[in-house]
């Protein structure tokens, strides 16, 4: 066995582990969409092409290798229907029938041994591959954009350039071909295309914090796969090339695998806020305890004005009732560092070991002191605490009748 059928294997095996991935998180995001059962459909194909096609290497088995042609034939028809999804259109008969004719000719010929006609079969099935993106490629392109949501078009056009960016990557897959390539790259190219669909599917925020720890990721495992070559005796420009296939596929793959499983946790742990909207509290008492019980507030500790003696609350109640959340870090908060309320309040926080103190009512004063860890600092958690600060005011108001403070 060489070490282009080992590295070729790894990388598939990798590709199977991240499209396996990949259709779980559709799945968990959105499970009744139609779009989404056809995403998974189209995924299930290729991951079957993978295993099959790395299980054959491995064996050196020539039936799963012949075999394995069948899922690479409808690879077409899961484009299209992905492409029927997006554009909540039939495609025109004639390309439906070109695509199911197609991948019944080439894929049950390939298994009963058309595929050791190397060349010929390779041309007919690189050009069908290609054909039906190519016709996945037009009718997206002609499609009516008054007729789709803002959403959708831009997420077709990320799709486009997505499919655009992986057809070298195909291409690499037809040895016949391209006999000279150390190492095959589809399955590289597909969790490129997954990667960049998870991430199209977050937050504007989200996107953009994706798109750099996967630009990370692809710089770091490359540069790891390089240096491993390195360690191989008589290293060459193929060895570089599979050593460095190998890494980014399987740093990806571990990627895809501790995004998908940290998601699935964090949606298990109620958040602070879905915490406080679950909570049968109707009183500010009654949420604050209910608080209590979430890791963010659970080192929270409430001041009352009798309680604030020894820091004055005459001098704060006029600092206090321009502000809503203090942060310890920000502090003078706008007013002079001098400010005997401003020492006070930061003398209060020292005391407490406070990050942030969370303003209830400024007259009589009610604070809520809290201690957010560094490495739960971050602009969600911020607004989460703003929010929070916000609904126990309305909370109180509410419950006693009262103008909220």
């Amino acid at each position: 066995m060489t070490s282009a059928v080992v590295a070729n294997a790894i990388v598939n095996l990798c590709g199977v582990i991240g499209l396996a991935v990949a259709m779980l998180a559709l799945h968990r995001r959105d499970a009744h969409s139609p779009l989404t059962g056809r995403l998974v459909i189209a995924l299930g194909i290729v991951a079957l092409l993978f295993l099959v096609r790395s299980i054959a290497w491995l064996s050196e088995s020539s039936l799963l290798d012949d075999l394995s042609v069948i899922p690479a034939a409808a690879i077409p028809f899961g484009a299209l229907i992905v492409t029927e999804g997006m554009l909540r259109r039939h495609a025109p008969r004639a390309i439906k029938l070109g695509v199911i004719i197609g991948a019944v000719v080439l894929g049950v010929g390939g298994a009963l041994g058309l595929g050791h006609f190397d060349m010929p079969y390779a041309i007919a099935l690189a050009l069908f591959q290609l054909g039906g993106f190519a016709a996945c490629a037009f009718l997206l392109a002609t499609r009516d954009r008054q007729s789709l949501m803002v959403s959708e078009n831009r997420s077709i056009d990320r799709m486009t350039i997505g499919a655009i960016v992986v057809l070298p990557f195909i291409v690499t897959d037809f040895q016949a071909l391209m006999p000279d390539m150390p190492v095959r790259l589809g399955a590289l190219g597909a969790l490129l295309v997954v990667t960049a669909v998870l991430i199209a599917g977050s937050s504007a925020e989200a996107r953009w914090h994706g798109v750099l720890l996967t630009v990370l990721r692809l710089v770091s495992s490359a540069l790891l796969g390089l240096a491993a070559a390195f360690v191989a005796p008589d290293v060459d420009a193929a060895q570089i090339a599979r050593f460095c296939a190998i890494a980014v596929a399987g740093v990806l793959t571990i990627g895809l695998m501790t995004d998908t499983l940290r998601a699935y946790l964090e949606s298990r742990a109620p958040g602070v806020l879905s915490s406080v909207a679950i909570s049968p509290a109707t009183t500010r008492d009654q949420l604050i305890a209910e608080l209590l019980r979430h890791p963010l507030f659970e080192s929270a500790r409430r001041y009352r004005e009798q309680d604030l003696a020894p820091y004055d609350p005459a001098s704060l109640r006029n600092r206090l009732a321009t502000h809503r959340v203090l942060r310890r870090f920000d502090a003078p908060w706008g007013h002079p560092p001098a400010d005997p309320a401003v020492e006070r309040l930061v003398s209060l926080m020292a005391a407490g070991n406070a990050t942030h103190l969370v303003v209830l009512s400024s007259d009589p004063i009610d604070l809520l002191a809290l201690a957010v860890p560094v490495i739960s600092a971050d602009p969600a958690t911020e607004t989460a605490i703003a929010l929070v600060q916000r609904i126990l005011i309305m909370t109180d108001g509410a419950a006693q009748g009262t103008p909220s403070a």
